[in-house]
C-alpha cells in the first residue's frame, strides 16, 4: 500500500505544473522520514531516478527540496544505488552544463555528510576519489569545476581518507601538483585537500608532501604568491597532524623566519602566513619547536610593532591626567589608508605571541621581561581589530600567570608575578589612556585587562584608583556607552572593591556612588544586577568596623536605601535582580540599620515577603542571616515572629540548600534575638533539626547540631526545651555516633552538643556517660575467643565509630567536672584490670580510647598506676587492644610530659617486644608538641629521644621505619637547627633503609604552616631530594614522596631544583625490565614488578607540580615519551596518568593536541578491556573504575578547541558514542 503510494508521488513529480512537483517532492520527504518506510529493489531504482531528475529541476525551491529527499533516501536503498547515484551526479558536475554543476556538487556533498556504514564508505572512496583527481588535474576543466572537485574531496578525504591508504601516494601527487597553479581559488582549496589528507597519511608520504613543499620553498624564484601558498601549505599541515610534524621543524622554521625578514615592504601577506605557520607550530608541535621559541618571540616582538607606513610622534611618557580628550581622539584618527594591510602582520604577530605565552608556561618569567613592556606599548595600537588581538594576548598572559602561581602567597624576584607587579603602573597608565579613547570595544577590552589583572593580582591598584575612577565614570555615565561597556565596568569596580582595602577608595566614594546608583536604575537588568552587586561591595567600603568611624557615610545611607528599595519592591522584573536587591537589601540593613530605624518597618516585610515566594526565598533566608550576625543587633520585633514561623517551615522542605541556609540563618537569629523567643518556637525548631541527624548528610547533621546547641546555650531555654532536646535529639545523637562515616564538623558539632547537654539541667551526667557507652554494644556476638580481631569477635560498631565515642565521653568528662571526670577514669581503670576474655576485650578497647582522649586533654597524674594499668593492655592477644593501648599511652603522656615521657623512654630501652608499639606512643607525645607551636620536650628528653630513633632507622620492619620517620620530622618541626644536620649526615649513610628513613623524616617535616624549618630546608633540602638518584628503590621512592609533599605544601622549596629534578623524577616513571622478576611458586610462576609503587609515586608527584609549579614543567617533554607509556602500565599507574591528561587538557591543551594520535591507542585499549570470565567483583570494580577514568580524560580533551582535528580521536569519540554502555558511562562522567 505504502508503495503503491509512492508509485503515485512519483508520477506527480514529472508534472508540468511548478507548484505541482514542488507538493510532490514535499510528499515524498515525507514519506521517506517515516520510520518504516521500506522500497523494494524495483522501487529503489524508480526512487533514486526520480530525486536525480528533480535536481535538475529549472525551478530552484524544487531541486532544493530534491537535495533534501537525499537525506533520508540514502539510509533506505542499498549501497550500489546509492554508488549509483553518486557516479551520475559526478559525471554531471564533471560534464554536465554549468546551471546544474551546483546542484550536483550539493547533492554529492549531502550523500557524502550521510554514509556512516564503512563498507559504503569505502566504495564511494573507490569510486569517487578517482573521477574528482581526474577533474582536478585535467587541463581542459574550468577553475570553477576544480574548485568543486576539491570541494568534494575535502570531504571525502576528511571523512573517510583512511580508508584508501592505497590511493594516498597518487592523491598527494596530484593534489601537490596544483600548488603551482594559476588559480588562487584551487591553490587554495588545495591546500585545504591536502590538509584533510594529511592525518591518514603513513609518515613515509607526509615527509614526502612536506619535503616537496620544503623544496618549493626553498625556490627564491618563484612567484611570490605560490610561495605565500607554500606557506600556508605549511601551516596547514601542522595544524592537520600536529606532532608528526616536529621532524620538519628544523627545515622549515629558519625559512619561515628568513622569508619574515626579507620580505618585501609591501609583501604584508607573506609575512603574515609565515607568522600563522609559527603559531601554528608553537600550538601543534611544543616539543620540536623548544628550540627556535626564542627566535619566534623575538620575530614577534618585532612585527607586534610593524607599521611602516604610520608614525607615532606623541611621547608615551608625557602622559598628563589632564590631557584634553579632542586630541586623543583627533590623534587617534589621524591616518587612514584602505590600501594598508600592514595591520594584518601585528595581528598574526599577536596571535602567534599568544601561542608562545598558551603553551610555553616555562617561559613566563622571560615572558615579562621581554614581551610584557613591548604589549603595554602597543596597548596604543591605531588598529580596533589589532588591539583587541593585543588585549587578549596580554589577558592570556596574566591567565597564565594566574594558573602556574595558584594558591601561592610568596613572592620572589623571579617569579612572574612580582615581574607582573613592577609593570603595574606601566599597564595602568596605557589603559587609561584607552579608557579616554572614543571606541566603545576599545573600553571594554581596556576593562577586560583590568580585570585579569586584579583576579591575579588582587591588591595591585590600590596606588592607582584615583587615575582609573575618570574612566569608570566615564563609561557609566557617557551617554554612547552600551550595556556591554557598562557592565564591563561594574564588574571591575566590584573585583577592585573586593580586592582592596576600604580605605583606598574612600576619597573617591561621592565621585563612585553616583553613577552606580544611577546604573541600578539602568533598564536593561544584567546592569542593573551588576550594580545592585557593586552596591553591596560599596556598602561595605563606607563602613568597614563599627568601631571606628573612617568616613562620614550618613549622606550616602539614603541615597542608596532608595535605590534598592525602588528595585526591591518592584515585583515585575528579571529574577537575577530581585535576588541582587534582596542580598544588597540584606546588607545595608546590617550596616546601617542604627541610621534606618524609621524604614525598617517598610522594608523588612518586604524582605519577609519575598521568603513566601519559591523563586526568591533562598535568597531571602541568606538576607535575614547578614541581618541577624549584625553587631548593630537590628530591631526586628515587627516581622521576627514570622520569619520564625517561616523558617520552622523550611526544615521540612525537600530543596537541601534550603535547609542548610535555613540552620545558618535559625542559629544566628538565636544567638542575637534568643531571649525574644518563645519556648514553643524553640521545642518546634528543634522537632524539626531533630530529623535532619543523620549520617547520610554530615554537613547538615553538623548544622542542625550546632543550632542545637545554641538553643540550649539561650538563657531563656527552659526546662520544656531541654526535654525536647532529650526526648528528639538525643536518640538520633547516639545512632549517629555508631556510625563509621563521622568525622569532622559533624564529629565536633556532636561533642559540643554533650558538653552543652551534661551541663543542662534535664539530663544528668551518668545517664548521658551510661548511653554513651552503651551505644558500643554489639547487636549480635559470637563466642569465637581465640580471634586476634575483635571485629570478628561481635558485631560491635567499627573502630572509627569507637573512637568517636571515646573523644565525646572525654568532652563529657571535662565538662561535667574533676570530680565526675575522676570518678570516670577510676571505672576505666577498673575494666582494664578485669578478664580479657572476648566479652570484656570490646570494653577494654573502648576503655583505653577513652583514657587516651582524656588524658590529651587533662593531666591523668593524680591516678596511681595508670601508666602500668595501660602498658599491660600491650599484652592482650587482640591487635585492636594494643594498637589503643599505644595511643592511650601516648596521649596520657601528653597531659604531663614530666612523668610519663621519660617512662616511655624507659620501656623503649628495656621492652624490646614493645617496641614498635611503644615507638607509636611517643609519635603521639611528638606530633601533639609540633602542632601546638610551644613545645615543652626538654633539651635532655630531644636528646634520649634522637639516640632512640637513630638507633631504629635500621630496623627490618617497615613500620618500625615509617614511625621513627614521622617522628624524626615532628622533632625536625620543633629542633630544626639540631635535626637537619643530623639528618644530612645521615643521607650517606651506607644503609639504604637509613637514607630511606631520613628522606621519609624530611617529607613529614614539610607542612602547609609556616615553620621556623622553613628557612633551614631551603637551603639544605637539595641533599635529600638528589637520592631520587639512590641505587635503591626504597631510597628513590623516598626521595619521590618527598618532593611530591614539597611541591603540595612548599613549592617554593623546590622550584630553583627542579630543572636538574625533573629528568630524574620522568626517569623514576619508565618501565625497567630490571626490577621485574619471577617467582617459582611450583605449579605456576608469579611476576613480580618491585618499581611499581615507585612508578605510581612518580605519576603522582607529577600531577602534583602541575598544580604547583606549572611554569617549570614543560609539559611536551614529559607526555611523549613518559606519559603515553605510563597510560599503557599497569592499574595502579592508569589512574594517575588520567589525571594528569585530565589536567593537562585543561592547562596546556596545546601540548596534548601535539600527541592526540599517539594517546589515543592506549586510552582506547584501557576502555575496551574487559576482565576475565573467572575474575572476582574486586577486579571487575578496578576495571570499571579503570574505564570511567579513562572517560573522565576523554571527556577532558574532547572540550579542547582543535581536538576534533585529530582523526583517530574523532573515530574514538565516535567508537565510544556507538557502544551503549561506554555512551551511558561517558555520558555520565561528563555531567559530573
Amino acid at each position: 500500500m505504502a508503495n503503491m503510494t509512492i508509485i503515485g508521488i512519483l508520477e506527480k513529480m514529472t508534472g508540468k505544473d511548478k507548484d505541482y512537483r514542488y507538493m510532490a517532492t514535499s510528499d515524498l520527504l515525507s514519506e521517506l522520514n517515516k520510520d518504516g518506510f521500506r522500497a523494494d529493489v524495483d522501487l529503489e531504482a524508480k526512487l533514486t531516478s526520480s530525486v536525480l531528475q528533480q535536481l535538475d529541476d529549472a525551478a530552484g525551491d524544487v531541486s532544493g527540496l530534491a537535495v533534501k529527499c537525499l537525506t533520508p533516501l540514502v539510509k533506505k536503498v542499498n549501497e550500489d544505488r546509492v554508488l549509483e547515484m553518486v557516479n551520475k551526479l559526478c559525471d554531471k558536475l564533471l560534464n554536465g552544463k554549468d546551471p546544474n554543476r551546483d546542484i550536483a556538487s550539493i547533492a554529492i556533498k549531502t550523500i557524502i555528510a550521510e554514509v556512516t556504514t564503512p563498507s559504503l564508505a569505502e566504495k564511494v572512496v573507490v569510486s569517487l576519489s578517482p573521477q574528482l583527481i581526474k577533474g582536478v588535474v585535467s587541463t581542459d576543466k574550468s577553475a570553477e569545476i576544480k574548485c568543486e572537485c576539491l570541494d568534494i574531496l575535502c570531504d571525502v578525504l576528511q571523512r573517510f581518507g583512511n580508508l584508501v591508504p592505497k590511493d594516498h601516494g597518487s592523491i598527494l601527487e596530484a593534489l601537490l601538483c596544483q600548488l603551482s597553479s594559476v588559480q588562487t581559488s584551487v591553490r587554495k582549496k588545495s591546500v585545504s585537500c591536502i590538509a584533510s589528507l594529511a592525518p591518514s597519511l603513513s609518515d613515509d608520504l607526509l615527509a614526502k608532501g612536506t619535503l616537496e613543499v620544503v623544496k618549493l620553498l626553498k625556490n627564491k624564484t618563484a612567484k611570490p604568491e605560490i610561495i605565500r601558498t607554500n606557506i600556508q601549505m605549511i601551516g596547514a599541515l601542522s595544524r592537520s597532524v600536529g606532532y608528526r610534524f616536529g621532524s620538519h621543524l628544523s627545515e622549515t622554521v629558519p625559512l619561515l623566519i628568513n622569508y619574515c625578514t626579507t620580505a618585501s615592504e609591501n609583501d604584508e601577506e607573506l609575512r603574515e602566513y609565515s607568522l600563522q605557520a609559527l603559531e601554528s607550530f608553537l600550538m601543534r608541535c611544543p616539543r620540536d619547536i623548544s628550540g627556535y621559541t626564542g627566535d619566534v618571540l623575538h620575530l614577534c616582538l618585532e612585527y607586534l610593532s610593524y607599521d611602516p607606513n604610520f608614525t607615532d610622534t606623541m611621547d608615551e611618557d608625557t602622559d598628563d591626567g589632564d590631557h584634553d580628550e579632542d586630541e586623543d581622539e583627533q590623534s587617534a584618527d589621524e591616518y587612514t589608508d584602505d590600501e594598508d594591510a600592514s595591520w594584518k602582520v601585528r595581528r598574526a604577530a599577536a596571535k602567534c605571541l599568544s601561542a608562545i605565552i598558551i603553551s610555553r608556561p616555562e617561559m613566563l618569567s622571560s615572558l615579562y621581561l621581554e614581551a610584557c613592556p613591548k604589549m603595554i606599548e602597543r596597548f596604543k595600537e591605531r588598529e580596533e581589530n589589532v588591539k583587541m588581538d593585543i588585549f587578549n594576548t596580554f589577558t592570556e598572559l596574566l591567565r597564565q600567570t594566574g594558573n602556574v602561581n595558584k594558591g601561592q602567597t610568596d613572592m620572589d624576584q623571579s617569579s612572574p608575578r612580582w615581574l607582573l607587579k613592577q609593570e603595574v603602573p606601566k599597564i595602568v597608565k596605557s589603559l587609561n589612556r584607552q579608557l579616554r579613547e572614543k571606541s566603545i570595544k576599545t573600553k571594554v577590552g581596556a576593562f577586560s585587562v583590568l580585570k585579569e589583572l586584579v583576579v591575579v593580582l588582587p591588591d595591585c591598584l590600590a596606588d592607582h584608583i584615583g587615575s582609573l575612577v575618570p574612566g569608570i565614570e566615564k563609561a557609566l555615565n557617557d551617554k554612547s556607552s552600551t550595556s556591554n561597556l557598562k557592565i564591563e565596568a561594574l564588574v571591575f569596580t566590584r573585583l577592585v572593591m573586593t580586592s582592596h582595602s576600604p580605605s583606598v577608595f574612600h576619597p573617591y566614594i561621592q565621585a563612585l556612588s553616583s553613577p552606580i546608583l544611577s546604573a541600578v536604575g539602568d533598564r536593561y537588568y544584567k546592569v542593573t544586577a551588576e550594580a545592585l552587586r557593586v552596591c553591596g561591595e560599596l556598602v561595605r567600603v563606607l563602613r568597614p568596623n563599627f568601631e571606628t568611624r573612617l568616613l562620614d557615610f550618613r549622606p550616602y545611607i539614603g541615597p542608596i536605601y532608595n535605590a534598592i528599595l525602588t528595585r526591591l519592591a518592584n515585583q515585575d522584573q528579571d529574577q537575577e535582580v530581585k535576588e541582587c536587591a534582596i542580598s544588597c537589601m540584606s546588607l545595608v540593613i546590617s550596616t546601617f540599620g542604627d541610621s534606618l530605624q524609621r524604614e525598617l518597618p517598610a522594608c523588612l516585610p518586604i524582605l519577609v515577603d519575598r521568603m513566601g515566594n519559591e523563586i526568591t526565598r533562598l535568597t531571602a533566608v541568606k538576607a535575614f542571616a547578614v541581618i541577624a550576625g549584625s553587631p548593630l543587633k537590628i530591631n526586628l520585633s515587627c516581622v521576627l515572629e514570622q520569619v520564625i514561623s517561616e523558617l520552622t517551615a523550611f526544615l521540612r522542605k525537600a530543596n537541601r540548600v534550603l535547609r542548610q541556609a535555613t540552620l545558618g540563618t535559625l542559629n544566628s537569629i538565636v544567638v542575637t534575638y534568643g531571649d525574644q523567643i518563645g519556648s514553643s518556637a524553640y521545642e518546634q525548631i528543634i522537632a524539626e533539626l531533630s530529623s535532619l541527624i543523620s549520617e547520610t548528610d554530615l554537613h547538615m547533621t553538623a548544622l542542625a547540631l550546632e543550632l542545637c546547641c545554641t538553643t540550649m546555650s539561650d538563657r531563656k531555654s527552659n526546662q520544656n526545651v531541654g526535654l525536647t532536646v532529650r526526648h528528639k535529639v538525643l536518640p538520633q545523637a547516639l545512632i549517629l555516633i555508631r556510625s563509621s562515616l563521622l568525622q569532622g564538623q559533624a564529629l565536633q558539632a556532636l561533642q559540643r552538643f554533650f558538653a552543652v547537654l551534661v551541663g543542662t539541667s534535664n539530663t544528668s551526667f551518668d545517664t548521658l556517660l551510661d548511653s554513651l557507652l552503651s551505644s558500643t554494644k554489639p547487636s549480635s556476638s559470637t563466642s569465637s575467643s581465640s580471634s586476634s580481631s575483635l571485629s570478628s569477635a561481635g558485631a560491635g560498631p567499627a573502630k572509627q565509630a569507637l573512637c568517636s565515642i571515646a573523644q565525646c565521653v572525654a568532652v563529657l568528662c571535662l565538662a561535667a567536672g574533676d570530680q565526675k571526670c575522676g570518678s570516670t577514669v577510676e571505672m576505666l581503670k577498673g575494666i582494664l584490670i578485669g578478664d580479657s576474655t572476648t566479652g570484656n576485650a570490646a570494653k577494654q578497647h573502648l576503655a583505653l580510647l577513652c583514657l587516651g582522649e582524656i588524658g590529651r586533654r587533662k593531666d591523668l597524674s593524680s591516678h596511681a598506676q595508670i601508666e602500668t594499668i595501660v602498658i599491660e593492655s600491650f599484652q592482650s592477644p587482640f591487635e585492636e587492644i594494643k594498637s589503643a593501648a599505644s595511643y592511650a599511652l601516648g596521649n596520657i603522656a601528653v597531659g604531663n610530659l614530666s612523668k610519663y615521657l621519660p617512662f616511655i623512654l624507659n620501656q623503649i630501652d628495656n621492652q624490646q617486644k614493645k617496641q614498635y608499639l611503644l615507638l607509636h606512643s611517643l609519635k603521639e607525645v611528638i606530633a601533639r608538641q609540633s602542632t601546638t607551636g610551644q613545645s615543652e620536650l626538654r633539651d635532655s628528653y630531644v636528646e634520649k629521644i634522637l639516640a632512640l630513633l637513630f638507633n631504629h632507622c635500621e630496623s627490618e620492619e617497615e613500620g618500625v621505619r615509617n614511625v621513627v620517620a614521622e617522628c624524626l620530622g615532628k622533632i625536625a618541626l620543633i629542633e630544626p637547627n639540631k635535626l637537619i644536620p643530623a639528618l644530612k649526615e645521615r643521607t650517606g649513610s651506607p644503609t639504604a633503609f637509613t637514607r630511606a628513613t631520613v628522606v621519609i623524616a624530611i617529607k613529614y617535616s614539610i607542612v602547609e604552616r609556616t615553620e621556623k624549618i622553613d628557612e633551614i630546608l631551603l637551603r639544605e633540602i637539595s641533599n635529600f631530594l638528589m637520592l631520587i638518584k639512590d641505587s635503591d628503590r626504597h631510597v628513590r621512592r623516598a626521595a619521590v614522596l618527598a618532593l611530591s609533599t614539597a611541591a603540595h605544601n612548599k613549592p617554593n622549596l623546590i622550584k630553583g631544583l627542579l630543572p636538574e629534578l625533573l629528568p630524574l623524577l620522568y626517569d623514576q616513571t619508565v618501565v625497567k625490565k630490571e626490577m621485574i622478576r619471577t617467582v617459582d611458586l611450583g605449579p605456576f610462576k608469579h611476576v613480580v614488578d618491585d618499581g611499581l609503587e615507585l612508578r605510581k609515586a612518580g605519576f603522582e608527584c607529577v600531577d602534583t607540580l602541575l598544580d604547583s609549579c606549572l611554569d617549570q614543567v614543560n609539559p611536551s617533554s614529559f607526555i611523549a615519551p613518559f606519559l603515553i607509556s605510563g597510560l599503557s602500565d599497569h592499574y595502579d599507574v592508569k589512574m594517575p596518568c588520567h589525571l594528569i591528561l585530565s589536567k593537562l587538557a585543561d592547562k596546556c591543551p596545546s601540548a596534548v593536541l601535539a600527541v592526540l594520535d599517539s594517546l589515543v591507542e592506549p586510552i582506547e585499549k584501557t576502555i575496551n578491556h574487559r576482565p576475565k570470565t573467572d575474575a572476582v567483583k574486586q577486579e571487575v570494580d578496578r576495571n570499571e573504575d579503570m574505564i570511567r577514568s579513562a572517560l573522565r580524560a576523554i571527556a577532558s580533551i574532547s572540550r579542547v578547541s582543535g581536538s576534533d582535528c585529530s582523526m583517530k580521536f574523532k573515530m574514538l569519540m565516535n567508537h565510544i558514542t556507538s557502544t551503549p554502555s561506554l555512551s551511558e558511562k561517558f555520558n555520565a562522567v561528563r555531567s559530573e
